[in-house]
């Protein structure tokens, strides 16, 4: 990876993730040169610990110019390749980490199988529980400040109208911005880490007891 700082923090979370017992199922970091980006994508698999969930995904997105600013500004990265390159370096940029969690419900627990003679009533079945997590994770997430909205896929049979795909999305972001060294800022990932994993698990118990699905 061309981004030293960006891995340094990578470790890190791998390191902090194998002390958990956490089933993570992937664990892979990505570059795109074209649009000057990486980032880390992970999954951990629920079915063992949740009802009506199968994945939670996490996904850091990072870029050259956040990079570059942050070794501009921490003690021992005077070498960091990405110093060499004036247009980087210039930025205006707040280095800090995006963060996107996504909670991947199993559709076949979370809604009736059958429909009724009303052509919407699988879907108005699940949103009526979704209604009731929202307001929960809402209020979880009352202090962050952050983004928080559902993804649904929908298709139809003889039933009606039903829905192939439940997500529950998160966005998050972690200034890095006034940080001296690279030893804190892996200290502040691993914090933040701890922090988004704690509020992970409230949110699955939130969800996961906001399903309330009766048969047609």
């Amino acid at each position: 990876m061309q981004y030293p700082i960006f891995q340094s923090i990578v470790n890190k979370i791998n390191h902090s993730l194998n002390k958990r017992k956490i089933n993570v199922v992937k664990f892979k970091t990505w570059e795109e040169s074209r649009i000057n980006a990486a980032g880390l994508e992970i999954l951990i698999d629920l079915n063992d610990s949740t009802k009506h969930l199968t994945h939670l995904s996490i996904n850091f997105d990072w870029d050259r110019f956040r990079e570059a600013t942050l070794a501009n500004a921490l003690e021992g990265t005077d070498g960091h390749p990405m110093l060499k390159e004036k247009r980087l370096v210039e930025a205006n940029v707040i280095p800090s980490i995006d963060t996107e969690l996504v909670w991947h419900f199993d559709v076949s627990s979370c809604q009736p199988q059958k429909g009724t003679d009303d052509d919407n009533y699988r879907i108005e079945m699940a949103s009526n529980w979704m209604d009731r997590a929202s307001k929960q994770v809402n209020e979880l997430l009352l202090a962050d400040d952050i983004i928080t909205r559902w993804h649904l896929e929908i298709d139809g049979d003889e039933y009606g109208k039903y829905l192939t795909a439940i997500n529950l999305l998160s966005y998050f972001q972690f200034s890095i911005d006034g940080l001296k060294s690279l030893n804190e800022v892996n200290d502040y990932v691993g914090r933040k880490l701890t922090y988004l994993l704690y509020k992970t698990n409230r949110i699955i118990k939130i969800v996961d007891d906001s399903v309330m699905v009766s048969a047609a």
